[in-house]
């Protein structure tokens, strides 16, 4: 008989935790079940986010007792463009792979999750750092031989088991190995925890060999509607146009939840103003785009975190029912939850009226008196779950605390400013609106993120100079996104160097600035 001219290959990219080590023994051990000669090698990773642990399998496709006592010889590292079957647990990994040359589109089968786990880098951005997910799906469509692509973290949870076995099944229903069914699962049967890994290769089978449709990322369900958020949809509906629905509905339901009703109808109160200038526009608005970016981060500025915020969303039951399912807890099982809270001077004034907070703040400031004190609650105790529901029920004083009164005073003269430049121009309009990402977060982020704002709003925003519009709007554009893009403030202090606009005097004016300034 002839023999196959080279080995199958499998590249397999999975994070720590994700049991990818687990499931390269169970190709091993249903290769070498079928008396095929395989060969596993592993790399492993630096941590879950920093580096995945690759797993490089070879199998050679002809049971032994037909090799007339032949051996194969076995490659122990993969090479880029020789990938039979690439597997990735979580989309990034694949875009790695992807970007490696282990994905040919002449040879390889992409196997990978679409779920995201974020990178260090994503989640510490100053703006929005996370990675286009529709350029991995595009690049691998148009890059692998096949793609075999859907949500394998959200189908591993449904089946009460770990990914390895959803990508496990993924591969042998893919067809692209010659695998029986019956020897994986036996493979399986032979580790702990075997019934709920079987579950997860079920599954994980049957999408792959497309009996049943990809899994698609599940709705938020809110739950039946109450009253009150009925109302305020109608009101979102009967004042503002169907392109905005959307996002101010969103908007709406996210800032009665951080307060009340009240405060979402100001959150629509404030908005009107916004649409009627897009409306007065010259040539009209197009698709609202000013009155949506205004009420998305409108939406975010009002329900700003503080501990008031930070206490409510860590002790609501929902997130503790997602944190037992997350760690697959059965009913009964105890869960032990601790909270990692670092709270100083600026978290404790910001919740304390408005004189005394700011009184506080000002003592600590002269004397050099700023502190954080690092605590570890257990929420999953009665002391510890009461000690944060307490700071969650100051919610109906957080009206008259001082960071409160701070922010409406900035969201007001952001307002303001958006609304005297849509008088002018729908895109310097934007740019200003734009300005709100800087504002996020408490303490440090918090406070560098409104002194980068507030360094803008002087220096661009708020001066009514002889700079061209155009200018002035690229000049905001540049200065936000250097401020977002450093979070030290250094990029944004050549940007704002730059864009200071030249000023002529008079010899008798400047005479007297400089006899001021002696």
């Amino acid at each position: 008989m002839s023999l196959p001219e080279r080995p199958i290959t499998v590249l397999i990219a999975a994070l720590g935790g994700e049991g990818g080590g687990v499931m390269a023994d169970w190709l091993v051990d249903a290769a070498t079940a079928q008396g095929f000669p395989v060969q596993s090698t592993s790399i492993p990773g630096v941590a879950q986010r920093t580096g995945a642990t690759t797993y490089y399998l070879e199998i050679f496709p002809v049971h032994r007792g037909a090799l007339g006592g032949k051996r194969p010889v076995f490659a122990l590292t993969p090479s880029p463009g020789n990938i039979d079957i690439m597997v990735a647990s979580e989309l990034l990994e694949a875009a790695r792979a992807m970007q490696n040359g282990y994905v040919n589109p002449e040879r390889t089968t992409l196997i990978a999750s679409t779920h995201r786990v974020f990178s260090i880098a994503e989640k510490s951005a100053m703006a929005d750092g996370r990675f286009d997910s529709d350029r991995v799906l595009k690049a691998a469509e148009a890059l692998a031989k096949r793609a075999i692509l859907f949500d394998m973290a959200a189908l591993a949870q449904a089946s009460g088991t770990v990914i390895n076995a959803v990508l496990f099944g993924a591969m042998i229903g893919s067809g692209a190995l010659p695998l029986a069914r019956e020897a994986c699962e036996e493979a399986i049967r032979r580790t702990r925890g075997a019934d709920a890994s079987l579950r997860g290769f079920n599954a994980g089978y049957d999408h792959a060999a497309g009996s049943v449709l990809p899994a698609t990322t599940e709705e938020h369900r809110r739950g039946p509607p109450s009253a009150q958020a009925r109302s305020l949809t109608e009101r979102v509906r009967g004042q503002f146009p169907v392109e905005t629905h959307a996002i101010l509905e969103e908007g709406v339901a996210r800032v009665a939840d951080y307060q009340d009703a009240d405060y979402a109808n100001l959150y629509l109160e404030r908005l009107l103003p916004v649409l009627a200038a897009e409306r007065a526009l010259e040539g009209g608005p197009a698709l609202y785009r000013l009155t949506n970016e205004s009420g998305r981060h409108l939406a975010l500025w009002m329900s700003y975190e503080d501990v008031i915020r930070v206490a409510d969303l860590k002790t609501r039951r929902s997130r503790f029912e997602r944190v037992r399912a997350e760690v697959g807890a059965k009913p009964g099982e105890p869960v032990v939850v601790v909270e990692y809270l670092k709270p100083g001077i600026e978290e404790f004034c910001s919740v304390l009226p408005r004189a005394l907070g700011r009184a506080v703040r000002n003592w600590a400031g002269k004397n050099g008196k700023h502190f954080n004190f690092g605590m570890h609650v257990k929420t999953n105790t009665v002391f510890g779950y009461m000690l944060l529901r307490s700071m969650a029920w100051l919610k109906p004083l957080r009206r008259g605390s001082l960071r409160f009164a701070e922010e409406q005073a900035l969201i007001e003269r952001w307002l303001a400013a958006v609304l005297k430049a849509a008088g002018t121009s729908s895109g310097l309009a934007l740019e200003i609106a734009e300005c709100a990402r800087l504002i996020k977060g408490y303490g440090d982020t918090h406070k560098r993120g409104s002194g980068n704002f507030l360094r803008i709003f002087e220096a661009l925003v708020e001066p009514d100079g002889d700079m061209a519009t155009a200018a002035r709007t690229e000049a905001i554009r540049k200065a936000r996104e250097a401020a977002l893009a450093d979070a030290e403030g250094k990029n944004l202090g050549r940007e704002l160097g730059a864009a200071k606009p030249v000023v002529w005097l008079s010899p008798q004016r400047a005479a007297m600035l400089s006899d001021k300034a002696a």
